[in-house]
């Protein structure tokens, strides 16, 4: 049972190498932040900034 946990984890990080080598090769990861900021809504930038700054105000507080 244990080499075949083994065996899975090693084929999985072995798909994964597979992608994303494959995903360089063919340039797919090539993305422009500033062009995907212009299709967000402004609903889902507002729940972004809102967020940002609760995290901001949390962690000026302590961690207590």
């Amino acid at each position: 049972m244990m080499w075949f946990l083994v065996i899975l984890c090693v084929s999985l990080l072995g798909i994964g190498f597979l992608v994303d080598w494959w995903n360089k090769k063919n340039g797919i990861r090539n993305f422009d932040p500033e062009e995907n900021a212009k299709h967000v809504s402004e609903s889902e930038r507002a729940y972004i900034e809102s967020h940002m700054h609760n995290i901001k105000n949390d962690h000026s507080n302590g961690p207590f």
